[in-house]
């Protein structure tokens, strides 16, 4: 056969996949200056019946003609080793820019949480309840010297529960540091009803006392409520008697004292300058002592207000959507990270011992909320301890030096 400067090899490939025809096509340029053709559309190349043909034009003699078996057998074999060794670089490649693609995706989280964690406000307690201290000192000291009245507080505890004791111990401490007078009954276990009632009458007379505080919990054979009512709503400074928190529901009315754990909440909210008003809040717990007081504190702020309890359907949810969350239900970590709207406002109320070998005591106090992850989203917190608990006592002596001035018709 006479070469020629134009050859024509026809190849029937019908026996040939599809994927070694389209290889051996891709693969063919980079033979040298060959120039391929498709004899066959894409649509007929899915024609059983049409032979499938590729055409070289070279410029090489017969001798040096690709011959068709070699592109039937060979071709797709090299290819496919080609096509293999470039693959598994490529793919190195890609696994090597996704590791380094992760590890930098990993770093920014990492730097964007210790930034977020940076730039959470951690609601300092301890510091506002001595600057609030501080002030009812002061104010104390002009009360004295104006009138020589100086502010009593009363307490009763019943019964030798360790943590009643430590608050009593505390709010003495607290009392005298202040320049209050305290005032301290110790009684039984197995007190009577009308001995407590026979000491909350004594210092319902005494015009030395301006508040009478009775440790909770009491006894389980005393009528707590019964208890609670006999204190004069003018000395009660826990703001827990009926009238009281009845005029705190009511729009327009003024209660003589508001209840001090939730008082001491919205305190540390307008200290930090928290925006409460057309705000969205949510109170977990409905207690009579924080829960229900705080709500409705915070409805008399202007904030849309929900409570969730026990028996809330969807709380996770119902709590995502507050700008400002008190948790106050005596569950540890109850409040994840994932109830948590961003920017939002935390004031943790709890205080509950979890065990913890580590701790000298053998446990550790940790509130409602789980500041760990807690931290990553909010805005602002108060730790636990150190948070809403100081708080709580300064608050006390806030009301008894406002039932001083009261009674004693100092401005």
């Amino acid at each position: 056969m006479a070469s020629s400067p134009i050859t024509m090899m026809k190849m029937k490939l019908n026996n040939c996949s599809p994927p070694s025809t389209a290889a051996a096509a891709r693969f063919l340029p980079l033979l040298g200056p060959h120039q391929i053709r498709f004899r066959s559309s894409l649509a007929l190349f899915h024609n059983p019946s049409f032979p499938r043909t590729i055409i070289t034009r070279s410029t090489f003699s017969s001798s040096s003609i690709i011959t068709g078996k070699f592109f039937y057998f060979a071709i797709p074999k090299l290819l496919s080793c080609f096509v293999f060794r470039r693959d598994v670089k490529n793919l190195k490649l890609e696994d090597d820019q996704t590791r380094i693609q992760r590890s930098k995706m990993g770093l920014i989280d990492g730097i964007a949480a210790m930034a977020s964690e940076a730039s959470v406000k951690v609601i300092d307690g301890k510091k506002v309840a001595k600057d609030v201290r501080d002030e009812i000192n002061a104010e104390i000291t002009r009360m004295k010297d104006s009138i020589g009245v100086v502010p009593g507080l009363a307490v009763i505890l019943v019964g030798d529960r360790k943590d009643s004791a430590t608050y009593v111990r505390n709010k003495k401490k607290a009392c005298e540091a202040a320049g209050i007078k305290s005032y301290e009954v110790c009684l039984p276990e197995n007190s009577t009803e009308e001995e407590v009632l026979k000491y909350i009458s004594d210092f319902n007379d005494d015009p030395m006392v301006h508040g009478i505080l009775v440790q909770l919990p009491l006894p389980s054979h005393m009528d707590e409520e019964k208890i609670l009512h006999a204190v004069c709503i003018e000395k009660d400074v826990d703001g827990f008697h009926p009238l009281n928190i009845g005029q705190l529901a009511m729009r327009g009315r003024e209660p003589l004292f508001v209840p001090c754990t939730p008082k001491g909440c919205i305190e540390l909210l307008h200290r930090y300058n928290v925006e409460i008003k057309g705000k969205k809040a949510v109170v977990i717990g409905r207690s009579n002592i924080v829960g229900m007081p705080a709500a409705l504190l915070l409805q008399r702020e202007d904030a849309t207000v929900s409570i969730v309890h026990s028996r809330t359907k969807n709380p996770e949810e119902i709590t995502r959507q507050a700008d400002i969350i008190i948790a106050a239900v005596g569950k540890p970590n109850m409040v994840r990270g994932s109830w948590i709207k961003p920017g939002a406002v935390i004031i943790d109320v709890g205080i509950n011992p979890v065990e913890d070998a580590t701790n000298p005591r053998g446990y550790r106090l940790v509130g409602d909320v789980c500041y760990e992850e807690a931290i990553k989203v909010a805005s602002a917190i108060t730790p636990v301890p150190g948070g809403v608990g100081p708080m709580t006592i300064a608050m006390l002596l806030s009301n008894t030096l406002l039932s001083a001035k009261r009674i004693n018709n100092f401005k």
